[in-house]
């Protein structure tokens, strides 16, 4: 297992991460916003108006777990 995803996808503010565990793929959901102080954080809790760009980053990371599962079986 890499310490390092496997790939990224960010589209607005929601980012899905995809890691590889030995040959299993996991997707993290985040979501950044900035601080009164105006230091950069993320959540994992998404607003009505985030879910539209949380299934895009879905559908994209599906994707691309699909593609690499395609080339593995080859």
């Amino acid at each position: 297992m890499s310490n390092q995803p496997a790939c990224k996808f960010k589209i607005g503010l929601i980012t899905a991460t995809i890691w590889n565990n030995d040959g299993f793929h996991s997707v993290d959901f985040s979501r950044g916003y900035k601080t009164a102080e105006g230091e950069w954080r993320s959540s994992g809790s998404f607003a009505h108006n985030d879910l539209l760009n949380v299934a895009k980053c879905a559908e994209r990371a599906e994707k691309w777990i699909a593609r690499q599962r395609a080339m593995d079986s080859q």
